[in-house]
Protein backbone atom coordinates (compact mmCIF):
# COMPACT_ATOMS: atom_id res chain seq x y z
CA UNK A 1 0.00 0.00 0.00
CA UNK A 2 1.27 3.28 -1.16
CA UNK A 3 2.02 6.09 1.72
CA UNK A 4 -0.30 8.89 1.76
CA UNK A 5 0.86 12.29 0.07
CA UNK A 6 1.79 15.14 2.25
CA UNK A 7 3.90 18.04 1.68
CA UNK A 8 7.04 16.13 3.54
CA UNK A 9 6.89 12.71 1.27
CA UNK A 10 10.39 11.67 -0.02
CA UNK A 11 12.00 13.25 -3.16
CA UNK A 12 12.97 11.89 -5.96
CA UNK A 13 15.60 12.98 -8.03
CA UNK A 14 13.55 12.52 -11.15
CA UNK A 15 10.53 14.54 -9.80
CA UNK A 16 11.87 17.50 -8.11
CA UNK A 17 13.45 20.92 -9.25
CA UNK A 18 15.42 23.19 -7.09
CA UNK A 19 14.02 26.37 -8.11
CA UNK A 20 16.08 30.06 -7.34
CA UNK A 21 13.04 33.01 -7.65
CA UNK A 22 14.98 36.30 -8.45
CA UNK A 23 18.42 35.78 -7.16
CA UNK A 24 19.92 38.41 -9.87
CA UNK A 25 22.40 41.18 -9.45
CA UNK A 26 20.26 44.12 -9.46
CA UNK A 27 18.33 42.96 -6.86
CA UNK A 28 21.15 40.48 -5.01
CA UNK A 29 23.96 43.20 -4.71
CA UNK A 30 24.13 45.86 -2.69
CA UNK A 31 23.27 49.88 -4.00
CA UNK A 32 22.18 48.67 -7.58
CA UNK A 33 18.33 48.45 -7.32
CA UNK A 34 16.97 51.88 -8.08
CA UNK A 35 13.42 51.12 -5.99
CA UNK A 36 15.27 50.80 -3.13
CA UNK A 37 18.58 53.28 -2.94
CA UNK A 38 18.82 52.53 0.83
CA UNK A 39 19.95 49.16 0.00
CA UNK A 40 23.64 48.90 1.33
CA UNK A 41 25.63 47.10 2.01
CA UNK A 42 24.85 47.23 5.69
CA UNK A 43 21.73 47.33 4.94
CA UNK A 44 20.05 43.88 7.13
CA UNK A 45 18.72 42.72 3.60
CA UNK A 46 22.40 42.53 1.87
CA UNK A 47 24.17 40.57 5.29
CA UNK A 48 21.26 38.19 5.31
CA UNK A 49 21.86 37.42 2.04
CA UNK A 50 25.77 37.79 2.35
CA UNK A 51 25.95 35.87 5.53
CA UNK A 52 23.20 33.27 5.07
CA UNK A 53 21.07 32.92 2.07
CA UNK A 54 23.63 33.00 -0.41
CA UNK A 55 26.35 30.24 1.36
CA UNK A 56 22.53 28.14 1.83
CA UNK A 57 21.96 28.65 -1.54
CA UNK A 58 25.34 27.54 -2.91
CA UNK A 59 25.14 24.51 -1.05
CA UNK A 60 21.84 23.15 -2.32
CA UNK A 61 22.83 24.36 -5.46
CA UNK A 62 25.69 21.94 -5.43
CA UNK A 63 23.77 18.70 -4.06
CA UNK A 64 21.10 19.40 -6.43
CA UNK A 65 23.26 18.94 -9.20
CA UNK A 66 24.91 15.91 -7.72
CA UNK A 67 21.63 14.63 -7.29
CA UNK A 68 20.97 14.58 -10.66
CA UNK A 69 18.16 17.12 -9.37
CA UNK A 70 16.64 19.86 -12.19
CA UNK A 71 17.71 23.35 -11.38
CA UNK A 72 16.00 26.22 -12.36
CA UNK A 73 15.91 30.20 -12.29
CA UNK A 74 13.70 32.71 -12.57
CA UNK A 75 14.52 36.28 -12.86
CA UNK A 76 12.73 39.58 -13.80
CA UNK A 77 13.36 40.53 -17.00
CA UNK A 78 10.79 42.43 -19.95
CA UNK A 79 10.67 40.75 -23.32
CA UNK A 80 11.79 43.88 -24.66
CA UNK A 81 14.11 46.93 -23.97
CA UNK A 82 11.44 49.73 -23.24
CA UNK A 83 9.67 47.74 -20.90
CA UNK A 84 6.11 47.91 -22.77
CA UNK A 85 5.26 44.15 -22.11
CA UNK A 86 5.75 44.44 -18.33
CA UNK A 87 3.06 44.21 -16.38
CA UNK A 88 1.00 47.29 -14.92
CA UNK A 89 1.67 46.25 -11.25
CA UNK A 90 5.37 46.58 -12.49
CA UNK A 91 5.02 49.93 -14.04
CA UNK A 92 3.08 51.43 -11.24
CA UNK A 93 5.40 50.07 -8.64
CA UNK A 94 8.61 51.13 -10.84
CA UNK A 95 10.18 47.47 -11.13
CA UNK A 96 12.33 47.22 -14.13
CA UNK A 97 15.28 45.00 -16.23
CA UNK A 98 15.42 45.85 -19.53
CA UNK A 99 15.46 42.86 -21.68
CA UNK A 100 19.37 41.75 -21.84
CA UNK A 101 20.43 44.04 -19.20
CA UNK A 102 23.26 41.82 -17.40
CA UNK A 103 22.58 43.22 -13.89
CA UNK A 104 19.55 41.35 -14.63
CA UNK A 105 21.17 38.12 -14.73
CA UNK A 106 21.66 35.59 -11.76
CA UNK A 107 24.28 36.09 -9.34
CA UNK A 108 27.93 34.68 -10.19
CA UNK A 109 27.44 32.44 -7.15
CA UNK A 110 24.28 30.69 -8.55
CA UNK A 111 25.55 30.91 -12.16
CA UNK A 112 23.66 28.69 -14.40
CA UNK A 113 25.59 26.27 -16.46
CA UNK A 114 24.63 24.93 -19.80
CA UNK A 115 21.66 23.25 -20.13
CA UNK A 116 19.85 24.68 -16.83
CA UNK A 117 16.48 26.48 -17.51
CA UNK A 118 16.38 30.21 -16.61
CA UNK A 119 12.84 31.63 -17.01
CA UNK A 120 12.45 35.38 -17.18
CA UNK A 121 9.26 36.71 -16.27
CA UNK A 122 7.39 40.58 -16.50
CA UNK A 123 5.18 40.16 -13.10
CA UNK A 124 5.78 39.12 -9.67
CA UNK A 125 4.62 35.71 -10.23
CA UNK A 126 6.39 33.14 -11.89
CA UNK A 127 3.29 31.40 -13.03
CA UNK A 128 1.64 34.36 -14.03
CA UNK A 129 4.08 35.51 -16.68
CA UNK A 130 5.93 32.31 -17.81
CA UNK A 131 5.01 29.29 -18.63
CA UNK A 132 6.96 27.56 -15.90
CA UNK A 133 3.92 25.54 -15.37
CA UNK A 134 4.41 23.72 -18.88
CA UNK A 135 7.68 23.30 -18.36
CA UNK A 136 7.74 21.98 -14.67
CA UNK A 137 4.84 19.12 -16.29
CA UNK A 138 6.72 18.32 -19.08
CA UNK A 139 9.92 17.83 -16.78
CA UNK A 140 7.87 15.78 -14.43
CA UNK A 141 8.22 18.09 -11.30
CA UNK A 142 6.06 16.80 -8.20
CA UNK A 143 8.42 18.55 -5.52
CA UNK A 144 9.31 21.68 -5.72
CA UNK A 145 12.08 23.41 -3.72
CA UNK A 146 12.04 27.20 -3.15
CA UNK A 147 14.06 29.45 -1.95
CA UNK A 148 15.10 33.43 -2.94
CA UNK A 149 13.82 36.74 -3.02
CA UNK A 150 11.64 38.24 -1.64
CA UNK A 151 10.03 36.23 0.75
CA UNK A 152 6.89 38.11 1.64
CA UNK A 153 6.50 39.15 -2.39
CA UNK A 154 8.27 36.93 -5.25
CA UNK A 155 8.35 34.19 -3.41
CA UNK A 156 5.53 34.00 -1.95
CA UNK A 157 3.32 34.06 -4.98
CA UNK A 158 5.64 31.29 -6.06
CA UNK A 159 4.56 28.94 -3.16
CA UNK A 160 1.00 30.08 -3.32
CA UNK A 161 1.10 29.29 -7.08
CA UNK A 162 2.70 26.33 -7.15
CA UNK A 163 0.44 24.72 -4.27
CA UNK A 164 -2.76 25.66 -6.05
CA UNK A 165 -1.56 23.74 -9.24
CA UNK A 166 -0.78 20.45 -7.42
CA UNK A 167 2.60 21.00 -6.67
CA UNK A 168 4.42 20.23 -3.61
CA UNK A 169 6.08 22.62 -2.21
CA UNK A 170 9.26 23.26 0.17
CA UNK A 171 10.10 26.88 1.42
CA UNK A 172 13.63 26.92 2.45
CA UNK A 173 12.93 29.80 4.80
CA UNK A 174 16.98 30.07 5.70
CA UNK A 175 17.40 30.31 1.86
CA UNK A 176 15.30 33.33 1.60
CA UNK A 177 15.34 37.34 2.09
CA UNK A 178 12.87 40.54 2.40
CA UNK A 179 13.52 43.92 3.92
CA UNK A 180 13.09 42.61 7.53
CA UNK A 181 13.08 39.97 9.71
CA UNK A 182 9.81 41.00 11.00
CA UNK A 183 8.55 40.98 7.53
CA UNK A 184 10.28 37.61 7.06
CA UNK A 185 8.76 35.78 9.32
CA UNK A 186 5.46 37.43 8.63
CA UNK A 187 5.10 36.00 5.18
CA UNK A 188 6.04 32.45 6.79
CA UNK A 189 3.33 32.55 8.73
CA UNK A 190 0.94 33.83 6.22
CA UNK A 191 1.59 31.15 3.15
CA UNK A 192 3.07 28.22 5.64
CA UNK A 193 -0.36 26.28 5.07
CA UNK A 194 0.88 25.96 1.32
CA UNK A 195 3.96 24.31 1.87
CA UNK A 196 6.40 22.04 4.07
CA UNK A 197 8.87 25.05 5.67
CA UNK A 198 12.28 23.86 6.40
CA UNK A 199 15.54 24.59 6.36
CA UNK A 200 18.99 23.73 4.23
CA UNK A 201 20.21 21.40 6.39
CA UNK A 202 17.24 19.13 5.77
CA UNK A 203 17.42 19.82 2.39
CA UNK A 204 20.73 18.93 2.17
CA UNK A 205 20.18 15.73 3.60
CA UNK A 206 17.79 14.72 1.60
CA UNK A 207 19.24 15.95 -1.90
CA UNK A 208 22.69 13.96 -0.39
CA UNK A 209 20.44 10.55 -0.39
CA UNK A 210 19.41 11.22 -3.98
CA UNK A 211 23.13 11.05 -5.45
CA UNK A 212 23.77 8.15 -7.43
Amino acid sequence: MNAPITRQSPYRADDTALFFVDMQKIFCLPDLDPKHPELNAEHYYHQRLKNLVVPNQVKMLEAARAAGVQVMHTIIEALTADGRDISLDHKLSGIFVAKGDPLGQPIDELEPIENEIVLPKSSSGVFNSTNVDYVLRNLGIRHLIIAGVVTDQCVDMAVRDAADRGYLVTLVHDACATLSQERHDAALRAYGGYCWITDTETVLARLEALKP
